[in-house]
């Protein structure tokens, strides 16, 4: 009897490791943040960023992926929506360094190597860790000294990816983050010189395309859950 249960999970291991398709690629487009300074659309790119992603397609519904990340944020009062800010008129740039992983779920069927199967929008839930610069100090001169700070983040999104030629695939995508943090743009209750701004944790957000390369072996895939 021991002997046939380890038979059965050494075939099911094997068919999850045969049946994988994994995909590797690239991703651009435009980050934005929301917080205390400049506008507050929840997407509303207005940085160039962009990073590498990896993809293990478990079966024609779900995927898990990986993503690495340059997501540069900026905000300006003269672009906000009250007087107060625009008079206020602070501005800021930040950049974050995401590492994140997570699920993408497939509306309908994905399977790049067959007719009829090669396109479907998806939702992603995902979570993030990232890096950015933080105020740590302010000298008696007014001077700031600034630290690497890493913090954690929740993504969810939405997209849409089709076959592009061959073994190559492209997606859409807008996801947004919400962080633990709210000194993304600087403003921070632990220096009165820097406590502007509001007690909610802000957001960053990205929108753009992917292009990625998919291998492995397409004729077999793992049941999922």
């Amino acid at each position: 009897m021991k002997k046939c249960i380890f038979y059965i999970i050494c075939i099911s291991f094997s068919s999850i490791s045969l049946g994988q398709i994994n995909e590797i690629g690239f991703f651009a487009g435009g980050s934005n943040y929301v917080g205390d300074i400049g506008r507050t659309h929840y997407l509303y790119p207005n940085q160039l960023a962009g990073g590498l992603i990896y993809k293990w397609n478990w079966n024609p519904r779900m995927a898990l992926r990986g993503t690495l990340s340059i997501l540069p944020i900026a905000g300006d009062d003269k672009d906000a929506s009250t007087d107060f800010q625009k008079e206020r008129g602070y501005q800021f740039n930040n950049t974050i360094n995401e590492f994140a992983v997570g699920l993408e779920y497939n509306f309908y069927e994905y399977e790049i190597s067959s007719p009829g199967k090669s396109a479907t929008p998806y939702i992603l839930v995902e979570l993030a860790s990232f890096q950015y610069k933080s105020v740590a100090a302010i000298a008696a001169n007014g001077n700031i000294s600034y630290t690497n700070k890493t913090s954690y983040a929740i993504p969810f999104g939405v997209g849409y990816k089709s076959k592009l030629s061959g073994a190559f695939a492209f997606a859409i995508e807008a996801k947004v983050r919400y962080t633990f943090e709210d000194d993304l743009d600087y403003t921070t209750g632990r220096f009165p010189a820097l406590d502007f701004g509001s007690n909610g944790n802000d957001w960053y957000a990205f929108t753009g395309i992917s292009l990625v390369y998919t291998f492995g072996r397409p004729a077999c895939y793992t049941k999922g859950l």
